[in-house]
């Protein structure tokens, strides 16, 4: 531990250095994380979602949206600050992740549901893109829900998916799908997205109030999400009551520490 000292932290504020120590902390106890970043009430670790799950404290709900395995990478390029230009990043979605792994008695959101093996859902969510027949991709996405709810579909047109925002992800979903999807997990205080792209869920996440927990693997995609959620929380939502902080010395350093 360091001490906090004003002349030193003074232009990164005490809030800052709480959360630069507490990822130091949290790097320490998952070392599989290549990095671990503390933004507000968010915690990104970069590397294997199967390896650093393992050091996580419980979480109580998932949202994700993970590789489908359908190549649909090919041919999309370079990924850069500016968004739009995905080269070099064609390699992303050749194998889906093995979803067995992941604990399904806590509610759970899998975009591209329909690609992997899971239990039958009567829950399943619709992205209604709103296109017409002959568009050339899908004209809608499914996810696979254990949630006890009818089918629900939420109609969004794909050209506008982040009210003209920059695109950082080839399959990146739109903020406002996120935050209709947390809409359905009333009570789950921590979301965990272990495929977390470009960030979007962690931004639904910071709007709504939600403390976030993102893994991802690439770590272009890992620096993209940590801007973005970071940027989140230097324009927050007026009407979105933000959680208070947990004390410092039971959420940074633990018992007995």
């Amino acid at each position: 531990m360091t001490e906090y000292d004003p002349k030193i932290n003074g232009e990164r504020g005490y809030a800052e250095w709480i959360a630069s120590e507490r990822a130091k902390l949290l790097q320490d106890r998952c070392p599989a994380a290549k990095r671990v970043v503390v933004i507000g009430n968010c915690e990104l670790y970069q590397g294997d979602c199967l390896e650093v799950m393992k050091a996580l404290e419980p979480v109580d709900a998932i949202l994700t949206d993970p590789p489908y395995g359908i190549g649909a990478g090919t041919g999309i390029g370079k990924v850069t600050k500016e968004g739009s230009d995905f080269r070099g990043k064609q390699q992303w979605d050749n194998d889906a992740p093995n979803l067995s792994w992941f604990d399904l008695e806590i509610p759970a959101i899998f975009w591209g549901g329909n690609y992997f093996e899971l239990p039958p859902s009567k829950g399943y969510f619709i992205w209604d893109k709103i296109q017409p027949e002959k568009f050339s991709l899908a004209m809608c996405e499914m996810a696979w829900t254990n949630i006890d709810t009818p089918a629900k579909i939420w109609r969004w047109k794909s050209q506008s998916i982040n009210s003209g925002a920059p695109k950082f992800h080839p399959t990146q979903k739109p903020i406002k799908l996120m935050e209709w999807c947390l809409g359905f997990l009333p009570d789950a205080h921590t979301i965990l997205d272990p495929f977390a792209g470009s960030g979007t869920t962690g931004v639904a996440c910071v709007k709504l109030g939600r403390r976030f927990i993102g893994i991802e693997l690439d770590p272009d995609y890992f620096q993209i999400a940590c801007d973005r959620i970071r940027k989140a929380y230097d324009q927050p939502d007026m009407f979105v009551e933000q959680p208070e902080p947990k004390p410092v010395q039971d959420s940074l350093w633990g018992q007995g520490e």
